[in-house]
């Protein structure tokens, strides 16, 4: 959301503030003197050092105010003979009311201008619209893309009357605010470059002979300084010194815990802040950004996991009664932890109901578990066979067979239509989808959600939920509204019930490798061409948008297209060909819920946080957050290599 007002006068002078900073320390005791001539220096430095970083005195006078990260710094020049309001409007604001940017006063004489400094927003392309001020008329509309830090002028000249023109003119070119994500890339890059390098020559084998004969004098010193090279104790023979052969490989397939393990780094980057930058935050309604990809990512593996994990549990003779024991176990605790970890005054005492946020990420997370797996455990065999039946029917006995689990989530979905474009909602319009606010030209500003923000505020009450939409940026609404309300729990169900639908593949296709990956594409491909139809492929225009506030239905096919073909590619790369090893990411993945729970309760820690230099650049943000982000995966190496798990 943009910054901007006029401008406010001067403060003291620096040397007036010295000198009432002199006067002051001559009357007062020794101790005193010292501590306010300190004092008096610190305000000189501040005065001299400081303040320009921060305003800048412009030829008329009064101080300008410096622009900050993704803002610009924007003059309007008018030389008409009547007062001019300027207006501003994000173009991702969709039919939006525009704001007030300032007003401009009329030029003094023919022949000359006035102005007013503005700062602008940078992060989208905004228009700019220049009014009367004595009537509604509208001199012209300039849409525009600021950048960075950069320094513009707004010409608004009469040329003919009543012809208006405006004209904008950089007169500082803005700073490219993406370098630090190229210099983050291409060091990720060339780290990834020296790995790859540093495994092919460890494979030669000159190399491997150099590296045995190290290891083998290494492993003789040892020896004699050891108690094994001592008198008193005797070489065992050979034949107890040979090592028992290496276990066989393990069943668990690494692409999973990779696929996991991509949207818990990607999710615990974003979360840090993403080095500020638009496109690693949440989108402020309609449309996706990086961010809005992570967590539905996350519930898709689950799902996936749960098959897999309840066949081998009832292959071994497992009760179902037991496994849902272990399920409802589980899913309380996620819940629990959810809320303490959303509500961080718990370090401070007893959580206090009065403002206590009941919905969460892993509240999300537990009730999706909860429900498709135990839909699993209703329709689960214990003992599959290989798909390799000729029938015209064939490919869809991974559907047929769990039918009841399919009828009850297309019930779900139908309920979610039901509730969501016919469930009254007060002073609304019913099926409202919007963010209201300044949105739908500010007829709704207090509808924002419709009906799943209704549903919440009756169910938990106004104090127990989200307090700080996403919407907020751009649509500046004022109501309450949690992205991980009751409502889209049932959407999240369905994206649960894809993954589940993922793992059966993997389960009923095993080892024939080409029919996981087709029907992964194949999956991919039907809810790609739901995701047109419902979007019209456009952000704003389709039946349903896709929305990660509301998790409407087309957020999910969509998301679902896209993790069925990323798990498609990252099985081939992993499980099949086996050209990666899934490494880094497939440690976090075995470690999911500890570097989940561990990033959100260390936050403001270091070495996740520290004090920077300028908040105000991108490229410390980046650096501290990839730093952070970076950390959390090391951890979790380590935890591997001790083979220490946290499970729940």
């Amino acid at each position: 959301m943009s910054k901007h007002g006029n401008i406010a006068g001067s403060n003291d002078d620096t040397s007036t503030v010295s000198a009432k900073a002199t006067q002051a320390c001559n009357t007062m005791t020794s101790p005193g003197r010292y501590e306010l001539l300190f004092l008096s220096v610190a305000v000189l430095f501040v005065s001299v050092c400081v303040a320009p970083l921060t305003a800048e005195r412009s030829a008329s006078g009064y101080r300008r105010q410096i622009p900050k990260m993704d803002e610009a710094f924007l003059r309007v020049h008018n030389e008409l003979s009547s007062n001019v309001v300027v207006y501003w409007m994000s173009n991702r604001c969709y039919q939006c009311l525009y704001q007030q940017l300032g007003v401009v006063p009329q030029a003094p004489t023919p022949g000359q201008q006035s102005s007013q400094d503005f700062i602008v927003d940078t992060q989208h392309e905004i228009t700019l619209s220049v009014n009367s001020t004595s009537e509604d008329q509208v001199f012209c509309t300039v849409p525009f893309h600021f950048g960075e830090l950069g320094n513009y002028s707004l010409w608004v000249k009469s040329l003919q009357s009543p012809t208006v023109n405006c004209t904008i003119v950089t007169e500082a070119v803005p700073v490219n605010s993406f370098i630090p994500l190229l210099v983050a890339f291409l060091i990720f890059a060339g780290l990834v470059l020296f790995s790859a390098i540093s495994r092919m020559i460890i494979r030669l084998d000159f190399v491997k002979g150099i590296l045995v004969k190290i290891g083998g004098t290494m492993e003789t010193e040892r020896l004699i300084n050891s108690e094994l090279g001592s008198s008193g104790r005797g070489v065992p023979p050979a034949t107890d010194t040979i090592l028992p052969p290496p276990p066989s490989p393990s069943k668990r397939l690494r692409s999973l815990d990779t696929f996991r393990g991509i949207s818990l780094v990607l999710m615990v980057f974003v979360n840090y802040g993403g080095g500020r930058y638009w496109f690693f935050r949440h989108a402020s309604w309609n449309g996706l950004t990086v961010a809005d990809l992570v967590f539905p990512w996350f519930v898709f593996i689950m799902g996936t996991s749960i098959a897999l994990s309840i066949n081998s549990q009832l292959r071994t003779g497992v009760t179902r009664c037991s496994v849902l024991k272990k399920v409802l176990w589980r899913s309380m605790q996620l819940f629990v932890i959810g809320v303490f970890i959303i509500n961080p005054n718990y370090c401070l005492g007893p959580l206090s109901w009065d403002n206590l946020r009941i919905p969460g990420v892993l509240q999300r997370l537990a009730w999706s578990y909860l429900v498709v797996a135990c839909l699993d455990l209703l329709v689960a065999r214990g003992h599959l066979d290989i798909m390799t039946v000729d029938a015209w029917w064939s490919p869809f006995l991974d559907i047929l067979f769990y039918w009841p689990a399919w009828l009850f989530v297309l019930l779900l979905e139908v309920l979610w239509l039901c509730l969501t474009f016919l469930l009254p909602v007060p002073d609304c319009p019913v099926g409202y989808l919007g963010p209201g606010g300044i949105g739908d030209m500010g007829l709704y500003p207090n509808c924002t959600g419709g009906a799943a923000a209704f549903i919440d505020r009756w169910l938990l009450g106004e104090s127990h939920i989200y307090q700080s939409p996403s919407s907020r940026v751009i649509y500046h609404t004022r109501m309450p509204y949690d992205p991980e309300g009751v409502l889209g729990s049932i959407n999240s169900i369905v994206m649960g019930f894809l993954g589940l639908q993922a793992g059966k593949i993997i389960l009923h296709y095993r080892d024939l490798h080409n029919s996981v990956m087709t029907r992964f594409l194949i999956w991919g491909l039907f809810l790609g061409v739901i995701s047109a139809v419902l979007t019209n492929c456009s952000t704003d225009e389709g039946i349903i948008p896709v929305n990660k506030n509301l998790w409407s239905l087309s957020y999910v096919t969509t998301l679902g297209c896209f993790a069925f073909v990323l798990l498609a590619l990252v099985y081939y790369v992993v499980d099949v060909i086996r050209w990666w090893s899934g490494a880094p990411f497939v440690y976090p993945g075995m470690n999911s819920i500890l570097v989940y729970v561990g990033h959100e309760v260390f936050e403001d820690y270091f070495p996740f946080r520290w004090r920077m230099v300028n908040t105000q650049s991108h490229a410390e943000h980046l650096a501290q957050n990839l730093i952070a982000t970076s950390v959390w995966v090391f951890v979790s190496y380590v935890l591997y290599k001790k083979k220490i798990f946290w499970k729940i």
